[in-house]
C-alpha cells in the first residue's frame, strides 16, 4: 500500500494538471475536453485511495462506479438546474458534477482510471527496496 502522503501529492498533481487542461486551449478536443475528464476520474481514484485501503483493481472498479453514477445523475437534469442558481457555491457544485450526459465522458473516465490503475499496479511502491546480494 502506498502512503497517504503519496496519494496527497498525486492528488495535488492531478488537480493542477486538470486545472491547466481547462485553462490552456490547444484546439484539439481530446486535450481541451477529454484530458480534463480523464484527470477528473483519476482524481476520484486518488481520493478512493486516500479513504479506503484496498487493492488497485477494487479502487479502479469503485472509481469507475462513482464516475458512472455521476454521469448518469446528469440525466436527471438536477445539475443543469443547479447551474442556473443565483448561489455561486451551487453553480460550482453543478460544474463539478457536470450538466450534460455523454458516453464519450464515460470513455474518458475509463482512460483516466486505467492510466492511474496501471501506475498504481505496475510500478513498484517507492518504499519497496530491491535487495542487493
Amino acid at each position: 500500500m502506498r502512503s497517504r502522503t503519496y496519494w496527497i501529492v498525486c492528488l495535488s498533481c492531478i488537480i493542477g494538471l486538470g486545472i491547466a487542461s481547462r485553462i490552456v486551449h490547444t484546439g484539439w478536443i481530446i486535450l481541451d475536453k477529454y484530458a480534463g475528464d480523464a484527470l477528473y476520474a483519476a482524481m476520484v481514484y486518488a481520493i478512493v485511495s486516500l479513504v479506503w485501503q484496498m487493492g488497485p483493481l477494487r479502487k479502479a472498479v469503485l472509481a469507475m462506479l462513482i464516475m458512472t453514477a455521476l454521469e448518469v445523475f446528469q440525466l436527471t437534469m438536477i445539475p443543469a438546474h443547479m447551474l442556473a442558481s443565483g448561489n455561486l457555491a451551487t453553480r460550482i457544485v453543478a460544474r463539478l458534477l457536470g450538466t450534460e450526459f455523454s458516453f464519450r465522458d464515460l470513455l474518458a473516465y475509463a482512460v483516466g482510471i486505467l492510466g492511474i490503475f496501471i501506475c498504481d499496479h505496475k510500478f513498484p511502491h517507492p518504499t519497496h527496496r530491491i535487495s542487493r546480494r
